[in-house]
């Protein structure tokens, strides 16, 4: 092990060397390099842009999307697609008020860059139409009458046709107060080939349409993907509103802490710097900025104070403790943290990486962005601010106040470097193995994907959700939609075996929970074949001769079936797209094909908003695990190579992953599912978490060395290194407490989980760490003979 951590650690070690002649021998060469990167790089960053996509968010190499993608051209309206209601606050849509507002809006939407307008859907559209038959035969025509002039014998017209439409509860509500338009979307703008940009569709809505039409007469309600994105990337103005607070409360710590002006400033700029190289970095290599991943840029300011912290507080101590003049202080700062910062952060980094095994684009680009961040704190404040240091220095007043508690032996640690003994260690780890137990429990009604109605990225009271409850209260299709594609072979799709079989499987959703209605061609042929028979229900049924069915199916709505007639889709509409609706869905329809097998029909999942979410559910649900199985991996191995003893990394490790279980039972209490926006922040969460491990077993090995006992080396470390882990734990949860009130809900929840990972991380390392450290290495091998020696087996 001595000889291979040895081999592996020698680019670290000889760096170390290297980066400290180059970094002290050349410093204002290099201080003016690093000043000049950050600003190229801040330039750069003023570039960046909100990035979201519709595919980003799905998993692009999962069967549902997979089949989606083949049959995309056939499915239009149900893939990415939003809904504008018109609604009368007074009367119903029978108004030529009315119906002026809903051709106004209808054309406002039409034009607008991004809309399929060859599939959207209106009572004012030509593809919506009404189906009749007479007499004579078949009639029919567009919902709104040719001649339509808004007066009360076109406005009863235009009421008969929307019955004969088979419109109500889809394009018009059950209570004849509102209508729906049907807006599908393309992920790229057609008049400039870039991609479609969610944040200026969403305001154009907003400006053109709601902001427009709204009156005491008219209220516009709009829901769908692009508007659940266009919001949150709304909301990135409180992100930066709560990042600003962050900061000034940091700095204001910092100042409480450090008693340095210089030394609460310039760990400050220098952790912004880091944010501004990774914004920089991501812009140059044509990334944007994520809704699900504003956090990473916190997260990355985070690291950089953690390691800003500890390299100040050594510069302190050693203008304290040996007299050191501020480039001494600053030299021997950075042989110091050099090694386990470079370690914590290449843990980091990897950790990070690993989340590309998930198989969804967004979360793979979060990856890469939290990387990048941690890369580039390597020089923004393992080498930029100690350099900046070496001129500045901490302070005068800040030298004298460490040299009094120095002197003093500050006792407010000693309590904490109890638990380095044998009595604490045990009652420590005693109450580590109740929280272990009961988070085991609670964590087990952790649920996989969404767990509220509407979108539950924003709060239940918000515009968008009000919006949602409203089209899901007025309308008998909601806006969680999950289509089953039936594929046959060309020109069989309206077969008699095609058509029963779908009927049977229609009748089959009636059963399971969590189905609304479907909706498919079989309906259709239903409708009609009645209609033939003077709508006598006992031939509203598939008819067994073609002939009836081909003439059932003279006039198909769009959407329906695809020009060769190979593809059916069956339109399932849902209460809700929870977690366990959609499981108890797909298990049903599975269990269905497995049940009733047909050679010339086969059954493909699926297209639709809740498709997508249940193969997103399904991948997380893999993936979570594998995660976190590389996390601890990596990060295990990395800390194996550094300290050289299996004992040290479970001293490490075991506190990350008490509280990343811990953190699963707050989920589970809390009501947050795994899911896109949340799945990233236990990896996440390790990566912060490993560096207060590695600094403090780091700092307790080297007093370990000069002969301490193991309790007294922790209170060494206490009063060194553990102090600065405190500090950084605790200003870091209050930077992010105030997340809570965010109205992006899950900023909200992110709030909340961050604040316990990085108060629990940090007490995980004061408490935990030492515990298992003295329960390892008991008092008999407490000396430099054997705990040092022992701890290379």
């Amino acid at each position: 092990m001595n000889k291979l951590s040895s081999i592996l650690l020698w680019p670290i070690y000889t760096s170390e060397k290297l980066s400290e002649w180059l970094l002290f021998s050349f410093r204002k060469t290099l201080l003016f390099i690093f000043l000049l990167i950050t600003v190229v790089l801040a330039w750069q960053a003023s570039k960046i842009r909100p990035d979201a996509s519709f595919i980003k968010m799905i998993p692009s190499s999962h069967p549902y999307v997979e089949n989606y993608i083949e049959y995309r051209d056939d499915l239009a309206g149900l893939g990415n697609s939003i809904r504008v209601v018109v609604a009368a606050k007074n009367g119903d849509i029978f108004s030529a008020e009315f119906q002026e507002t809903l051709k106004q809006v209808t054309d406002e939407v039409f034009f607008i860059p991004g809309v399929d307008r060859s599939a959207l859907k209106s009572l004012w559209t030509p593809n919506v139409r009404w189906t009749e038959v007479t007499e004579e035969g078949f009639v029919g025509g567009p919902v709104i009458p040719p001649k339509y002039d808004g007066s009360p014998e076109s406005l009863e017209q235009i009421r008969i046709n929307i019955l004969r439409s088979g419109q109500v509860g889809i394009l018009v509500a059950n209570d004849f107060r509102s209508a729906l338009i049907q807006v599908p979307l393309f992920d790229t703008n057609p008049d400039t080939g870039e991609k479609l940009n969610y944040q200026d569709f969403s305001n154009q809505l907003e400006e053109l349409i709601r902001d427009k039409y709204s009156s005491d007469e008219i209220s516009i309600h709009i829901t769908g993907f692009a508007k659940i994105i266009g919001d949150l990337i709304d909301g990135s103005v409180q992100v930066a509103l709560f990042f600003a607070v962050a900061i000034i409360i940091t700095l204001i710590l910092l100042y409480l802490y450090s008693g340095s002006v210089m030394g609460s400033i310039i760990p400050l700029l220098c952790s912004l710097a880091a944010v501004i190289w990774q914004l920089g970095i991501l812009s140059t290599l044509g990334y944007g900025i994520d809704p699900y991943s504003m956090l990473v840029p916190f997260l990355v300011f985070a690291i950089a104070v953690s390691h800003g912290v500890q390299i100040v507080n050594t510069i302190t101590l050693a203008s304290a403790t040996n007299g050191d003049d501020k480039l001494d202080a600053s030299r021997h700062a950075f042989k110091t943290i050099y090694t386990p910062g470079l370690t914590a952060l290449i843990s980091d980094a990897i950790g990070f990486i690993t989340l590309m095994v998930i198989e969804i684009q967004v979360i793979k680009d979060l990856a890469v962005a939290a990387s990048i961040g941690v890369a580039v704190i390597v020089l923004t404040n393992l080498m930029f601010l100690p350099l900046l240091m070496s001129y500045v220095g901490v302070g005068k007043r800040a030298i004298n106040r460490a040299k009094v508690n120095i002197e003093k032996k500050n006792s407010r640690w000693h309590f904490l470097s109890v638990f380095a003994e044998t009595k604490g260690s045990y009652t420590a780890i005693a109450i580590a193995v109740c929280f272990l137990a009961g988070g085991l429990y609670l964590s087990q009604d952790l649920k996989i994907g969404d767990l509220d109605k509407g979108a539950p990225e924003l709060r239940p009271d918000s515009r968008y959700n009000s919006d949602n409850t409203f089209i899901t209260e007025n309308f008998s299709t909601s806006s969680d939609v999950f289509v089953v594609m039936a594929t046959t072979t060309q020109e069989q799709c309206s077969s008699f075996d095609t058509l029963s079989y779908v009927d049977r499987f229609q009748f089959y959703l009636k059963g399971v929970p969590g189905v609304q209605s479907s909706v498919s061609l079989v309906d259709v042929s239903k409708r009609v074949t009645a209609g033939l028979n003077e709508r006598n229900l006992k031939w509203q049924s598939i008819s067994r001769n073609q002939f009836v069915i081909n003439a059932s199916l003279a006039h198909v709505p769009s959407g329906l079936m695809n020009n060769t007639c190979s593809l059916l889709p069956v339109i399932i509409y849902l209460n809700d797209h929870k977690a366990e609706t959609l499981k108890t869905l797909t298990a049903a329809i599975e269990q269905f094909i497995d049940e009733n097998p047909l050679d010339s029909v086969d059954f493909l999942m699926a297209a639709g908003p809740a498709g997508f979410e249940a193969a997103t559910n399904e991948v997380i649900e893999t993936a979570q695990y594998k995660m976190l199985i590389w996390v601890y991996s990596v990060v295990s191995i990395l800390c194996l190579l550094t300290f050289r003893s299996i004992r040290t990394v479970i001293c490490i490790i075991t506190p990350l992953a008490l509280t990343s279980i811990l953190c699963q039972a707050l989920m589970s209490q809390f009501g947050i599912g795994v899911k896109v926006a949340t799945l990233p922040v236990i990896a996440l969460g390790v990566g912060v978490g490993v560096d207060y491990g590695i600094y403090i077993y780091s700092k307790l090995q080297t007093y370990l060395s000069k002969g301490h006992s193991l309790a007294e080396a922790y209170l060494e470390t206490l009063q060194s290194t553990g102090k600065s882990v405190a500090f950084t734990g605790f200003t870091l949860a209050i930077g992010v407490v105030f997340w809570v009130f965010s109205p992006i809900k899950f900023q909200a929840d992110m709030g909340i989980l961050l604040t316990f990972m990085f108060i629990w991380n940090m007490l995980g390392a004061l408490i935990l760490l030492p515990a298992i450290a003295c329960l390892l290495y008991p008092k008999k091998a407490q000396s430099i003979n054997n705990v040092v020696s022992t701890g290379a087996q």
